[in-house]
């Protein structure tokens, strides 16, 4: 075994002893517990857990490695990540708390008095959550294969054992708690390596520093030209404004809407409680998305010096090209047949394919860091996926056990049956989102948006009106959610090769102007405008609803009556 080899194995054989041990402790033995953790989470502790939980492989993998593909583009992500988690802490969440509901689907069903909301809320929650589940595992399988040498297949299977086991067992109260070990991992991960590329390349300690006080921009906006692309901090150079804007928000949306972030702000004693979790995730956020920007300039930097028109025989002497190369998430093609490789911005001249996957998982190696940091970085991706993962799984359990099961099939089960089906649905999950990691399906990139799209044209609406405009009714919200699903769905459909439909190529690259991943914003506004005019043309909520609403906004003694639930 290699030193990485070695030094992963430590790493991951320490930390997820550690996350079964917690699991173990935190084990639970009502629906409290096993869906809201008891309510009883401290909210510095619910702050870590939150910011494990919304960041994601994408956040810890695959971020920076679009910054670092698309330069200034690439920072829609960044934006639209960001700026939804902080549109979900301000406008929503405290709000949230205070209809004291376990779940996304269960306040669109109380507060909409809706049987048919409720389930169409809870499907939308499982499919979103079972994209972003599918996702995860197939990251765990890649770090798995890359680091550690086993099958992917295997990896991905170990990873769905750890995930059972402690969301079996501990549900929210266990995920709580291994969450925040999990980002403790993910962050120490993700800051090390970056502070000593920083200190490398820059010979500042503090990445952002690096990038104000050195000319590692300027470097690399020279480089990007001898390649044949516009400098690197130039905006709009793949993508026009209207469709920058548009995407932004179509993920910021997608992101207050998310469940599985929602559902943790149900977790902390009382709304105070939410409103400080909320500042503590968004500044245990900032670590690693202040970081990401400059750790993808380091990574394009390392790339572009070390690949770009080297030998092709010197080049495969690399120990993380070889390594890299045997996961074919990294290809060399010397078209012209002269024994150098090029990156050029020309695709029928460019000789060097890297999947953007890999660009922060591979940075500390291009970097010639040590073993130790390269095996950190490995058990950091690991955390980010798996934390995600059993959020993610939760939600999938809540929505088929508690707001079908219990609220719609079987009110009166008891305590035990709701876990015992709760614990079911999880382990069924588990398997699904294992199989669909082991055997991708070829639309993988298109259910994402498609899931960003759908929670940005379903549950944000819904959520925002329901909180905010007391006249909006079951007809209204049950109307635009509708058509905010078919529309957004239709047209990512039309916009994306799907072989669901049979077609290599899109049927229309656009809708004016808004690609695939904007276009949850066309969705949000036709729920809007369809929910609150069909609402105003239909009789009013009934008059306790409209109450509740009402006192749901009341901020005095907020935290004193929100602590008594």
């Amino acid at each position: 075994m290699s030193d990485v080899g070695l030094w992963t194995t430590v790493f991951v054989v320490l930390s997820f002893g550690l996350y079964i041990y917690i699991g173990f402790a935190a084990r639970v033995r009502d629906t409290k517990g096993f869906y809201v953790a008891g309510q009883g989470v401290p909210a510095i502790a619910n702050g870590a857990a939150t910011a494990a939980d919304w960041m994601s492989a994408a956040s810890f993998i695959s971020m920076a490695g679009l910054i670092a593909t698309m330069g200034f583009d690439g920072s829609v992500y960044l934006l639209g990540w960001t700026g939804g988690y902080v549109l979900l802490a301000l406008l929503l969440a405290p709000y949230l708390r205070k209809f004291n509901k376990y779940t996304v689907p269960d306040f669109v069903g109380d507060r909409y008095y809706s049987s048919t909301a409720r389930v169409v809320a809870a499907i939308a929650a499982v499919f979103v959550s079972m994209t972003y589940v599918a996702g995860q595992m197939r990251g765990v399988g890649v770090v798995f294969s890359r680091f550690l040498g086993l099958d992917i297949n295997l990896g991905v299977v170990v990873g769905m054992i750890i995930v059972a086991f402690f969301a079996v067992l501990g549900g929210m109260k266990g995920i709580t708690w291994t969450q925040v070990a999990q980002y403790s991992v993910l962050i120490l991960a993700f800051i090390i390596p970056a502070v000593a590329i920083s200190l490398k390349l820059t010979g500042n300690p503090i990445p952002q520093l690096g990038l104000i006080f050195s000319d590692i921009v300027p470097r690399l906006n020279g480089l990007e030209k001898e390649l044949g692309f516009t400098d690197y901090t130039q905006p709009f150079r793949q993508r026009s404004m209207l469709d920058i804007m548009c995407i932004t928000f179509s993920l910021m949306a997608g992101t207050a809407g998310l469940p599985h972030v929602i559902v943790r702000f149900y977790t902390v004693p009382n709304v105070r409680a939410a409103r400080y979790s909320a500042g503590y995730a968004l500044l245990f956020i900032s670590f690693l998305y202040l970081t990401a920007p400059a750790l993808a300039i380091f990574a394009r930097v390392n790339l572009i010096t070390t690949l770009n028109n080297k030998p092709l025989t010197e080049v495969r002497q690399l120990d993380w090209v070889k390594s890299w190369e045997a996961t074919g998430l990294l290809k060399f093609d010397d078209k012209n047949g002269d024994g150098n490789i090029v990156m050029s911005k020309d695709k029928d001249k460019n000789e060097i394919t890297i999947n953007n996957d890999i660009i922060v998982l591979a940075t500390p190696e291009v970097a010639g860091l040590s073993a130790v940091v390269i095996g950190l970085m490995a058990a950091g991706g690991l955390a980010a996926a798996l934390s995600t993962a059993s959020g993610l799984l939760l939600v999938v359990s809540s929505s088929v056990a508690h707001d079908i099961y219990f609220r719609l099939i079987n009110p009166k089960a008891s305590e035990a049956q709701q876990l015992l089906v709760g614990r079911g649905v999880i382990f069924l999950a588990v398997i699904v989102a294992g199989y669909f990691g082991i055997n991708p399906p070829g639309f993988v990139a298109e259910v994402v948006a498609f899931a960003f799209g759908l929670a940005a044209a379903s549950f944000f609406p819904i959520i925002l009106l329901g909180i905010f405009d007391k006249r909006t009714n079951s007809q209204g919200a049950i109307s635009g959610i509708l058509v905010g699903l078919i529309f957004t769905a239709t047209m990512i459909m039309l916009m994306r090769s799907q072989p669901i439909l049979g077609t290599e190529k899109a049927i229309i690259t656009d809708f004016m102007g808004i690609s695939a991943q904007g276009i949850g914003v066309v969705g949000l506004i036709l729920n809007l405008v369809v929910t609150i005019g069909v609402s105003r043309m239909t009789p009013p909520p009934p008059q306790h609803i409209q109450d509740m609403v009402e006192g749901v906004r009341v901020p005095r003694g907020a935290g004193q009556a929100s602590a008594a639930h």
